[in-house]
Order: structure tokens, then sequence, then C-alpha cells
């Protein structure tokens, strides 16, 4: 096994028993992305010398005979759209293009001081807004599993670059299933924590009530320590929550936990080879111990529609401040309001101008309270769901995607079809509370994703359940060939 193959926790095992350096772990990361990236396009920004610098300083730390800590070492790569200082920071859009960042990230300030090594920026859908990361203003991004599909989004460039072994992990955000669905669609674990669990400080924002950030890994071991490392109270951001730490040590027992299973995420519109390969994962739960009951969830499938309001409504307001006179680009104009004009339509492309013009609607004068106002009470509707879901359950289990990844260009002229992608996922940011996809095996030769969603600050549950499937089964060590 190379290096750059390894978890987190082999690796983390091996450079305190220095079998492995930090600068063989980082060379090896360098060397897959030199080999692969031509090809799948998962990086914007790689960080050679200085990863080589911080990987030396982590190699003299364990020669001193010093302590590390669970991230000491590890290249991760972080998503374009999470500010690290004095870095290029683009959301995938042309109207950042040049915008170096000033400040860190809450979670990338967290992953220093873990002494974990940022070896890149991945590519990711334009200001996070797609599924597909075809929205890039840099190029899309393809599937390790194959070249001719997408890794789907926005968080495809982290989900493709832990796929391919170009990073050890990686970290993603996840506004309406952004860290999930790219995780099911190229076979890597990704959760997105409750909201308020990791501090959203200096993540760009797209929809500040639905916005996590989020760790993609290779086991739900990794994500667990990703997730440790990153989450915590933070005054910077008010939505941020004090809660007890996560554990990153799990029981790997299910005997009797309860396991709910939503009738409406098994619809028609559902694959039937990805329903059967979710429906075999479910056995191997009750296999294991689990009880399997049924379960309504009444506001499901309104989920997406509300999605599809608060999420653009949030863009309109918070995409206004690229108008190329306080951010972005500028573009010239006979006066201010052509300056505005061209500069937005030259540097920001179809989506997010279809979902800004949406959000704009949305919330004007006569249809504020027929569209946003009233998908506000219905979203309080979809979070009673859960809560009373979770009176009966310990979790709630589905698949992460109606289908496995889709051929690049496939969906690009129908957006309707293309936001059906995120129908299994939205409903978690819309009520914030935590979910994890994992691979449940494959269907076509293509990753199948099995997602389970916990209670409000319940990640130990979901962390726990899956962890035992993954430990049971080998889906999780299955790999593209590339």
């Amino acid at each position: 096994m190379q290096a750059n193959e390894l978890n987190l926790q082999q690796a983390h095992k091996d450079l305190r028993a220095k079998k492995i350096s930090a600068q063989e772990l980082v060379d090896a990361c360098l060397e897959a992305i030199k080999k692969k990236d031509k090809k799948l396009s998962a990086f914007l920004h790689v960080f050679e010398s200085e990863a080589r610098e911080l990987a030396k300083r982590a190699d003299e730390k364990i020669s001193r005979g010093q302590e590390i800590g669970l991230l000491e070492g590890m290249p991760i790569a972080v998503k374009d759209n999470i500010l690290y200082a004095g870095h290029v920071c683009t959301a995938g859009s042309k109207i950042l293009e040049n915008y170096n960042a000033v400040y860190d990230a809450a979670v990338v300030a967290k992953l220093k001081q873990a002494g974990a090594i940022i070896l890149g920026k991945t590519n990711m859908d334009e200001f996070a807004m797609g599924s597909s990361t075809e929205n890039s203003a840099f190029g899309a991004t393809k599937n390790p599993w194959d070249m001719k599909r997408v890794p789907g989004g926005s968080s495809g460039g982290s989900a493709a670059a832990v796929a391919a072994d170009m990073c050890l992990a990686a970290l993603g955000t996840d506004t309406g299933g952004s860290v999930r669905q790219p995780a099911a669609l190229c076979g890597v674990v990704g959760l997105k924590p409750t909201y308020g669990r990791v501090s959203r400080y200096g993540l760009i924002a797209m929809a500040s009530s639905l916005d996590q950030a989020g760790p993609v890994a290779k086991t739900v071991q990794d994500a667990a320590w990703l997730l440790r490392a990153i989450e915590g109270l933070d005054a910077k951001d008010s939505t941020s929550v004090n809660t007890e730490s996560i554990s990153t040590e799990f029981p790997q027992d299910i005997k009797n936990m309860k396991i709910g299973v939503p009738k409406q995420f098994f619809t028609s519109g559902l694959n039937s080879g990805v329903e059967k390969t979710v429906r075999q994962a479910i056995a191997k739960l009750e296999e294991l111990g689990a009880k399997i009951i049924d379960i309504e969830l009444p506001h499901a499938e309104y989920a997406l529609a509300v999605y599809y309001i608060i999420m653009p409504s949030e863009v309109s307001s918070n995409l206004s401040r690229y108008d190329g006179v306080r951010y972005g680009k500028r573009e010239k104009g006979k006066d201010l309001i052509d300056v505005y004009k061209n500069t937005r339509a030259k540097n920001l492309g179809p989506e997010v101008r279809r979902r800004v013009m949406l959000g704009a609607h949305a919330l004007s004068s006569g249809y504020y309270e027929a569209y946003y106002g009233r998908a506000q009470r219905v979203r309080t509707k979809i979070c009673q769901d859960f809560k009373d879901a979770f009176t009966k359950v310990d979790c709630i289990v589905g698949p992460t995607t109606p289908t496995t990844a889709f051929k690049i260009g496939e969906k690009c002229d129908d957006p309707l079809t293309m936001y059906l992608s995120d129908i299994y996922t939205v409903s978690a940011n819309v009520a914030g509370i935590p979910a994890i996809s994992i691979p449940a095996g494959l269907s076509g030769g293509l990753p199948v994703g099995l997602q389970f969603m916990g209670n409000y600050f319940d990640e130990k549950t979901i962390l726990q359940i899956a962890n035992t499937f993954e430990l049971a089964t080998e889906h999780h060590k299955k790999k593209p060939e590339i």
C-alpha cells in the first residue's frame, strides 16, 4: 500500500511508530496529484513547497519524541470556499479569481492548530451552487470511478480527491447535501454536522441558515477525527453552539438500536439499482442486531421545494456584495448601475444568476409571504416531523442520492432534474440535523451511498451505527482504478 492510500488512523499509527514520515505522506499525495489530477481536475490550487515545509516540521517534532495529535502531519485538502489566510480563495467563481484571503476560517485555524497540513484547495460548483461540480468557472471535476461522469457537488473536488487517494481526507461544505451527495457518488464518507456544531466563520456564505462545513474521509472513524478537530463554540459565529465534544471512540454494537426507514424515501424517483443496494444494507443492519422500524415523515415531500425557496432567497442577499465595488472583479460602465450589471453579467455563471433572480423574486414585495414566509412555516413542520420521529427511533436511514453518478452534461440543460439530485439530502439541512453518507456497495460498477440522519447534536449515534456497518462490510475498501 502506498502512503497516500492510507487513512488517517493508519497514517497516525505509522507516524507514531516511525514506520513512515510526514514528508513521505505529503510526497506520496503530491505525486498522486501530479499523476491523476490532469484527468480529474479535483484541485484548483496545490501548496507544494508549503506542505513540504510543514511536513518537515512535523517530522522534527516526532524525532524529538514529542507527542503528536491525531491530525499532526496529515495532508488534508480544503474546499475553495473556505478561507486560508494568504492564499487564493475563488469559491469556483471568476468574480473572485484573484481574491486572497486575509484571515483563516475557523475550521482552517483549528486544522492548523491540530497540526494538519493543508495540501491544497479543491474545485467546486460556483459559490457552492450545484450538484455536479460542472458549474465551476475553472472547469468540471471528473468522477474517479468513471471519467465521463460527475463526482457530485458542490464539494465534488474534495470527494474526488479523497476517492483518488490524492489526500488523506478533506473538508467540504454542505448546504443541501454538498458533502454527502458527492461522497456517495465517489464512494467515500461525507458528514454534515448539526447546524451550529461547527463555526461558519470564514466560509464564503451561500445560504447562512443552511451552510455547514463537514469532513470528507475514507472511513467513519476518520470523519469523527476531523469533526472533533473542527467543532466547537466560536465567538465570531453567533449560530455556533457550546456542546459536548464528539467522541472518537464508538462501541461496535448496534443491538436493539431502533433505525427508522421512512416510506417517503422509497418512491418512484429512486433508481432500482440504488434501491436494491440500500435495501440490502438495511437488511445487513438488521442482521447486526438493529430493529428496523417503518416510519412516516409527512412533510418530507415538501423539503426540496422549501429548500429551493429559502436557499436562493439567502443567496440573493449574500451575493449582493459581489458587485465590482465591494468585492471581486470590476467591469467598466457608464455609471454605477452599469458597473454592477456588467460585472455580475460577465463574472457570475448562469446557475448563480438563476438562483439570485429566484431569491430576489421570492423576497420581493407582494411575494415574500406567498413564497419565503410560507416556506419557513413548512420548514417548522419538517423540523417537527424529525423531532417526532426521534422519539421512536435512534436514527433514520435511507439512500443518499436517487441515482448513481450521472454523465457529465446529462443534466446541464434541465435545472429541475439536477435539483432532484438533492431530494434525500436537503431535509437534513432544512431541519438542521446531522447526517452522514457512507459507501453501501456498487450498482452497475458505481458507488451507492447509504445515509444516516440523527437527532440534534447526536452525531455520536449516527457515527456508531455507520462505523459498525462499515466494519462489518468491505464496501469502503473498494477503490476506483485510475
